[in-house]
């Protein structure tokens, strides 16, 4: 069975971290937001943390990019399957907007993050930061993570060994399951974490789970700035 990651050997130490890392850096400087906010306020708007966040995981990305095989080493997508990233990542980007209530949501939407100045005027430098991060460092960060890790590693502790068309059924349930359990929308997080862990599989290129990822973001970026609907962010 012939790996799919690129550059790799059995035994080789740190792949495990370097697919956790971003991820986990990026969730937990969301789990200290209230904290940093309070240290920080007023002298910093807390909606910038963000741009702390995304930063920090982008930055952890940049350095582990020679050591990312599934990556750095594998060959981009073509046309055609970037067109069918395009076409499942606008395909999960319904199901958030239509799963976006009753029994489909865990508690009561927030606020989320609203870019507007308190005259209602958008705040451009903000709307920048949160589609760069959502559309960019997210899709990367949480395929590596979700896809490319934790469901081969689910199935497999020789997980690098194990090409995406070997990964079986329950392993692809299990971490779609837990996928859309991280959001609050989590019926549609389990829809993407199904859509994105198949095109990883049919297509043996994470690059297409990213792409159709970030459609999906950015795709929900423009719903949000277009509508309003901050909760969304």
């Amino acid at each position: 069975m012939r790996a799919l990651a690129v550059g790799f050997r059995p035994g080789q130490t740190g792949p495990e971290l370097h697919r956790i890392l971003p991820f986990a850096a990026f969730i937990l400087m969301m789990a200290l937001q209230p904290l940093l906010s309070g240290l920080l306020a007023p002298a910093i708007d807390p909606r910038w943390l963000y741009a702390l966040r995304a930063g920090a995981a982008g930055a952890l990305l940049i350095a582990l990019w020679p050591h990312l095989g599934e990556l750095a080493a594998v060959r981009r997508p073509g046309w055609r399957q970037l067109a069918l990233a395009g076409v499942v990542g606008g395909g999960v980007l319904a199901a958030w907007l239509l799963l976006d209530g009753g029994v489909f949501i865990v508690g009561q939407a927030g606020p989320g993050f609203d870019p507007r100045h308190p005259d209602g005027s958008l705040d451009w430098a903000l709307v920048a930061v949160r589609l760069a991060g959502a559309a960019l460092v997210v899709p990367v960060m949480e395929e590596l993570f979700w896809r490319s890790w934790l469901m081969r590693r689910i199935q497999e502790s020789d997980w690098l060994m194990l090409e995406p068309r070997h990964v079986a059924l329950p392993a692809v349930l299990l971490s779609s399951i837990v996928f859309g359990l991280e959001h609050q929308q989590w019926a549609a997080g389990i829809v993407a974490g199904l859509a994105y862990a198949w095109l990883f599989i049919a297509t043996r290129n994470l690059w297409v789970a990213v792409v159709a990822h970030a459609v999906t973001n950015s795709g929900l970026g423009i719903v949000v700035l277009l509508t309003g609907a901050w909760h969304f962010w």
